[in-house]
């Protein structure tokens, strides 16, 4: 059953007002890849009354209203996507179509979603329920960050909008917690994964350095960023940044979600489908890919420099048990549209179920190495057996022709698994390609990829010479399909030119799947952006900052005449 987006549906329901209002920058579409149709489920699940909103008219009161005003706050999100990043390419001109709005035009979600919706609610329909900011554009900007649309620094998303509240990270449990604390007229500002302002710091808490010390001297964003990383462990210290009179206060992250309490999200029913109210409008693209997809984990260990993940969903990866993953293939099954085929079976990084470090799981993740860069942890130890079996079963669920797994592949980690690595691969060629397979090398020369956080070229090519071999066994003709960035700081033109090479001679092919590197608030890489040196290292970093250059980077292995951009990668 769809969450109301309708007086009439609220009636029907014999609700006379709601708990919580979610504003949303997404189309409603009801399925757990959509954060407010998740958050909304999770919250009704617990007793809660919960309507959304999606898209509003911006101009005036008739869909902000529609609802009326909730009793206990209004959540507002920009979307599964930041709305900056939704609605401008990497050299800032704006896109014309968007997967998550009715027909496909980009004409639905406005600039700074968030700062949009909060001051459409104040204006036209002002209540005492507090605004609560969420997703990923409230995650990443919940502190002073640099704005690359801007080119400027901003302050806490929290002030500009001038909203009660701020969840961070996935927050299904923080939210649910401010639900119930509000409902019972208690104070939330204790809850862990909750952001808030206030005119004093709790004595107990890090100060970051200040919105002032970061317009006085943009390095300080260096010791910002190593302060933020190193306290964003759930046991760490609240975090303060003063911004004039007033402080932003950001309490220690939300633990992760363990597997029982993962599975009972995914279980969840949801309809997989665009709100009928929204129809008309036309439809959702995003649905193609999401609507027979299944989420098996959440997290990433990666913790590329240029991506906003790990910063979101947490450095720590759980994953949904077997028995919990197959009900919800069997579900897909009974859905009317279903003609067999699965479309992924994955998460953030499709070979990262299954496993984590023990001593991560006990102390939580590392403040002085990465899992997995310079090399594989060797306290990591991956084992892809997990999935081979979970992978086996799904083959086996009667009205599952195929599963497939479209989403990224880490190959370092699967070379690293020496016992069922290259089984993995085998299994993974011979039944869960669609013919080509997904992998993310982002550029090959030894400077790049150290600012990124990526493996170096010797392990593409071993990897891709496991997948030839397994694709000829297989008697198969698949594919390999390289992503690969431009105008990532360290990036020079010639280092273009010198990929480019490297992909004639080594890969036998020139990619055509090459994005300009788009600086997301809050990662590593939007600090090299800014500030022109390496938050980990100190060490000047050259960053191409102008726009026709930029382009230029790209043009080395995608001219403009035969570039295809690569749909759902921004």
């Amino acid at each position: 059953m769809f969450l109301p987006t309708t007086p009439e549906e609220m009636r029907a329901r014999g609700w006379p007002c709601l708990d919580v209002i979610l504003v949303t920058g997404d189309s409603y579409v009801d399925s757990p890849f959509i954060g407010a149709a998740l958050i909304g489920k999770v919250l009704l699940r617990e007793g809660f009354r919960v309507g959304i909103i999606a898209q509003p008219d911006t101009d005036g009161p008739r869909d902000i209203t529609r609802l009326g005003r909730p009793d206990l706050f209004w959540g507002v999100t920009g979307g599964s996507v930041d709305s900056m990043v939704a609605n401008y390419t990497p050299l800032n001109k704006r896109r014309r179509s968007d997967d998550f709005t009715p027909g496909g035009r980009n004409d639905r979600r406005p600039d700074r979603a968030v700062l949009v919706y909060t001051n459409l609610i104040r204006r036209f329909a002002p209540s005492p329920a507090p605004v609560v900011l969420g997703g990923i554009e409230a995650s990443l900007r919940r502190l002073a960050h640099y704005d690359f649309w801007s080119n400027r620094l901003r302050r806490s998303v929290l002030l500009d909008a001038k909203a009660d509240y701020l969840v961070y990270g996935m927050a299904e449990e923080t939210v649910v917690s401010l639900a119930r604390w509000l409902a019972a007229g208690e104070d939330p500002r204790g809850l862990n994964g909750l952001c808030y302002a206030a005119s004093q710091p709790p004595p107990e808490a890090l100060h970051l350095p200040s919105w002032e010390d970061l317009q006085a001297d943009p390095l300080a964003q260096l010791a910002m960023f190593r302060l933020t990383q190193a306290h964003s462990n759930p046991g760490s210290r609240p975090l303060a940044q003063r911004h004039a009179a007033r402080w932003v206060v950001q309490n220690p992250p939300a633990p992760p979600l363990a597997t029982a309490a993962l599975d009972a999200v995914y279980g969840l029913d949801f309809e997989r489908a665009l709100h009928p109210f929204y129809r008309p409008l036309g439809e959702v693209r995003a649905l193609d890919t999401i609507r027979f997809a299944i989420t098996t984990h959440r997290g990433c260990y990666g913790e590329c420099s240029f991506c906003a993940i790990a910063l979101h969903q947490g450095r720590t990866v759980t994953s949904r048990s077997p028995e919990s993953i197959l009900e919800e293939a069997r579900c897909l099954t009974a859905h009317p549209l279903f003609k067999g085929t699965i479309a992924d079976v994955g998460g953030p990084t499709a070979n990262m179920y299954g496993f984590e470090c023990a001593r991560k799981l006990r102390q939580g993740p590392c403040r002085d190495r990465r899992c997995l860069y310079p090399e594989v942890c060797h306290h990591l130890r991956p084992d892809h057996t997990p999935q081979i079996r979970l992978l086996e079963k799904l083959r086996r669920v009667p009205g599952v022709r195929r599963a497939f797994v479209a989403s990224g592949l880490r190959y370092d980690l699967l070379l690293a698994d020496r016992k069922a690595g290259r089984h993995y691969l085998d299994q993974l060629v011979r039944h869960h390609v669609s013919g080509q397979l997904k992998v993310a090398p982002e550029h090959t020369q030894a400077s790049v990829l150290a600012c990124m956080g990526k493996p170096g070229p010797g392990q593409l090519e071993l990897f891709r010479e496991h997948f030839q071999a397994a694709t000829r066994a297989a008697g198969k003709p698949q594919f390999l399909t390289y992503y690969l960035m431009a105008a990532h700081p360290g990036c020079t033109l010639e280092d273009m030119q010198r990929l480019r090479r490297f992909a004639q001679s080594r890969l036998r092919l020139i990619p055509e799947q090459v994005q300009i590197f788009t600086p997301t608030p809050a990662t590593a890489a939007t600090v090299m952006y800014a500030t022109g040196q390496d938050p980990e290292t100190g060490r000047p970093v050259f960053v191409e900052k102008n726009p026709q250059r930029k382009a230029a980077q790209k043009a080395v292995l995608a001219p403009p005449a035969t570039r295809r951009a690569p749909r759902g990668r921004r």
